[in-house]
């Protein structure tokens, strides 16, 4: 145990003490929601999670980091560099989620063209607090432990399991030259996201579970939009041919990945 918190990258950086304040206050609120249990506030937690959304440009641009770098230098949350520092250390330590970091305007060129975006990504603290008054005026002390704390601290750790578990245990469809996997039980926790070895093989691709038994929410709610009219340029690019990796865990390298992925994936080509 020792020996692996030595090589896990989190415990060799400064702690951002801001940030992981922020976590262990929701973490603890999580934990009190437990003792005050209730059907209503258990299921308004239920409906909250599965509505919650964006996290912003920070997030996307560490997305599109990721993507260029998997697995590899560069990569902001890898399980190469320790399992606990892909999961959440990388978030809690430096400034990796700091939204104004000049590293990472250069992967969000589209999105820094959208007030909408622009704003989110500044006052991404401003919904959940109006949320949480709302929910504590409406249902007390319970409806915000659940609504707010367990939820948020659930949909984080179920998020954070696609840069750590999805790269660590799995099986791999496509040879993508990297360690990603696909998961089932993570992708039932993210409604869809834990087919992240699908993910990594076709990356502008709005659906993730291919298989019929690939079970993936996200993509239903995106056909129901697309079907309703409410959703249009959907990105379904053609499966490629990577071939199967016959290992389970096992990455077979099959091209490096070039400058320009991340242009061409803010530019929708």
């Amino acid at each position: 145990m020792t020996d692996t918190l030595k090589v896990d990258k989190t415990f060799t950086r400064p702690v951002n003490w801001i940030t992981t304040s922020f976590m262990l206050a929701f973490h603890i609120g999580a934990v009190a929601a437990l003792f005050m249990f209730g059907w209503k506030p258990f299921l308004v937690a239920f409906v909250l999670w599965w509505v919650a959304g964006s996290l912003g440009i920070g997030r996307v641009a560490t997305h599109r980091m990721h993507h260029q770098n998997t697995d590899k230098e560069g990569d902001p949350h890898s399980p190469q560099d320790g399992g606990f520092w892909a999961h959440m250390g990388w978030i809690i330590t430096g400034k990796a989620m700091h939204n104004k970091l000049d590293s990472l305007l250069a992967y969000v060129p589209d999105l820094r063209k959208d007030k909408f975006h622009c704003w989110i990504s500044e006052w991404h603290w401003a919904p959940l607090t109006v949320l949480g008054i709302l929910l504590l005026l409406v249902g007390g002390l319970p409806y915000l432990l659940w609504g707010t704390f367990f939820r948020t601290v659930f949909g984080l750790h179920s998020t954070w399991l696609v840069n750590s578990a999805t790269h660590m245990w799995g099986s791999q469809r496509f040879m993508t030259g990297d360690d990603s996997t696909n998961s089932f039980w993570v992708a039932i926790l993210t409604f869809g996201e834990g087919w992240h070895n699908n993910h990594h093989a076709i990356p502008q691709a709005a659906r993730h579970g291919i298989a019929w038994y690939e079970v993936d929410p996200n993509w239903y709610g995106i056909w129901a939009l697309r079907t309703l009219g409410l959703a249009w340029d959907i990105s379904l690019p053609k499966l490629p041919k990577f071939g199967k990796a016959k290992v389970t865990n096992a990455a077979v390298p099959f091209k490096p990945v070039v400058e320009e992925t991340v242009r061409q994936e803010a530019l929708g080509d």
